[in-house]
C-alpha cells in the first residue's frame, strides 16, 4: 500500500467530506499521489403515476441541472482546497454513489480511499443509508473513513 501513488476522495461537498478532502489532500501532498476527486450524481427516479405527467417535470433538464451544478461546485473547491503542484483528477459519474465509488476504486487501481463517514443528512441518509458503510462493506481497496469532528458524540 505505501506508498501512496493514487488516492480516491469522494465527496458530496457537505462540511464532512471536505473535512475528508483535506485528509486527502495532506496525504496526496506527503506522498507527491495523484488525487482523484469523485463526485456521484445519483440518477433521479422516476415515479410515474396516474397525476404526473412529462411535460410537468423534465427529468432529463433536471439531472443536467444537476450535473453542472456539482461540476461547479467540484471546481471551485479544487481552486480554493488544492495546493498548486498537486495533480488532482475530476470525476462526476452517474449512478448509485456507493458503487460507483467502489467501480473506480477498481478501474483507477487507487492504493487508498478517503471518505467521511457522514455527508448528506437527515431524509436523504434515511432513504439511501449511509454510503459510506456501504463503500467500506464492498470495496476491495484500504478505506480510511474520517469522523466529522463537530458531531455530536
Amino acid at each position: 500500500m505505501l506508498p501512496l501513488k493514487k488516492i480516491l476522495c469522494p465527496t458530496d461537498f457537505s462540511d464532512p467530506s471536505l473535512e475528508a478532502l483535506n485528509v486527502a489532500i495532506e496525504l496526496a501532498v506527503h506522498f507527491s499521489s495523484e488525487l482523484i476527486l469523485i463526485h456521484v450524481v445519483a440518477p433521479i427516479p422516476i415515479i410515474a403515476t396516474e397525476y404526473t405527467s412529462p411535460a410537468a417535470f423534465n427529468v432529463q433538464e433536471y439531472q443536467q441541472a444537476m450535473e453542472v451544478s456539482a461540476r461547479k461546485s467540484m471546481e471551485e473547491q479544487i481552486e480554493k482546497r488544492i495546493p498548486e503542484g498537486v495533480l488532482v483528477r475530476r470525476m462526476l459519474p452517474l449512478g448509485d454513489p456507493a458503487n460507483q465509488i467502489v467501480h473506480t476504486a477498481e478501474e483507477e487501481e487507487v492504493d487508498l480511499i478517503v471518505i467521511a463517514t457522514r455527508g448528506q443528512t437527515g431524509i436523504k441518509r434515511l432513504v439511501f443509508g449511509s454510503v459510506a458503510e456501504k463503500v467500506v462493506r464492498l470495496a476491495t481497496r484500504p478505506v480510511l473513513t474520517i469522523r466529522d469532528r463537530h458531531t455530536e458524540h
